[in-house]
């Protein structure tokens, strides 16, 4: 592809984060939207854990603290909530969305490619604005170590799969007196309540009884691709919600690549060093997870769905509609999950 002639890198590099944004969070002008975010597991807890990590996007909500929620104002891109691990002894938390994919309140600061330094330093910074009452330091002036870290630019370490639907003003505002009049103390479990099973929760309130676990395929766990399965199957027999799915693509860098989302027995079928022990120890649970696996456990991701990329200036001939079957696609709302 040719470069573009009259603009340089950076400025088209802000151009595609600005529509970035401001395509997820207004896509839907006259509505509000709730949206899944399937995140990819990365690092070594990921190839542990290949279920990846599952938040709540919600483009007409905001966060008057971490802890607490609102309404939007005019000119606010929504919020990303979701349940972690020892944070303040929270059960939920809520970012942002700028912040919450970059690390940065300002979408004009977003770099087009990072490091390992450059994100520690965006991190430690916007911790020092707004996360110390969340983190405290442990010594001297320092950020402590912890999961706070995974509240701030997510799009640093992992891709994200988004699954959108409509939601209105009085479903929100449901959402909002919910969280809100409740204690929200945490008690993570990774088994039984953890973030897929908040995203389940939060998907309940607005749409009852479209989420569930999968017994076979993920052993009564929920996982973020089985919620991602609900959600879609609920949203194609509701035309009505016109269900559409967009993909923010990792920052480009030197941060290793983010894994494929699995669930339980999709993973164990897929890795030969637990499926083959288990193949000459016990044929019968091994050959049952196979049938598990195809039977309930497959998902294709959508092949439609719009991607979001920073940096990318090449991919396009023309600044006003950077989008194409293999290229950025923030010039577009997210398009619907065809049946």
């Amino acid at each position: 592809m040719r470069r573009l002639p009259n603009m340089r890198k950076y400025e088209f590099q802000r151009l595609i984060v600005t529509l970035t944004i401001l395509v997820i969070a207004t896509a839907r002008q006259s509505r509000g939207s709730v949206a899944l975010l399937m995140e990819e597991p990365y690092g070594e807890f990921g190839a542990f854990n290949p279920t990846g990590h599952a938040a709540i996007y919600l483009n007409h909500v905001c966060a008057e603290t971490p802890t607490r929620l609102r309404a939007c104002h005019s000119g606010e891109f929504g919020v990303v909530i979701s349940r972690y691990h020892k944070i303040d002894g929270s059960d939920w938390i809520a970012m942002p969305l700028v912040p919450y994919l970059y690390a940065v309140e300002d979408i004009n600061e977003v770099p087009r490619g990072v490091d390992r330094e450059q994100v520690t330093h965006l991190r430690d910074a916007y911790w020092r604005a707004h996360l110390v009452s969340l983190a405290p330091a442990v010594d001297s002036d320092s950020p402590p170590k912890g999961e706070w870290v995974q509240l701030v630019g997510s799009s640093y370490d992992r891709k994200i799969h988004g699954f959108q639907v409509e939601t209105t003003g009085e479903q929100d505002e449901r959402l909002i007196a919910h969280f809100n009049d409740r204690r929200n103390v945490g008690h993570f479990n990774l088994f039984f309540h953890n973030c897929a099973d908040f995203s389940r929760v939060v998907l309940d309130i607005y749409f009852p009884h479209a989420v569930h676990r999968n017994l076979i395929a993920d052993f009564g766990m929920t996982t973020p691709k089985q919620v991602a399965r609900s959600l879609v199957k609920y949203g194609k027999k509701h035309p009505e919600l016109r269900m559409s799915a967009f993909t923010i693509a990792q920052v480009p860098g030197t941060l290793p690549h983010s894994h494929p989302v699995d669930g339980v027995a999709e993973s164990l079928v897929k890795s030969k060093k637990y499926l083959v022990p288990l193949a000459v120890l016990s044929p019968e649970v091994a050959g049952g997870m196979v049938v598990d696996y195809l039977a309930e456990g497959r998902m294709s991701l959508p092949k439609n769905a719009t991607v979001f990329e920073v940096g990318d200036e090449e991919k396009s001939e023309a600044p006003a509609t950077p989008a194409g079957p293999t290229q950025t696609s923030a010039a577009r709302p997210p398009e619907p999950i065809p049946d």
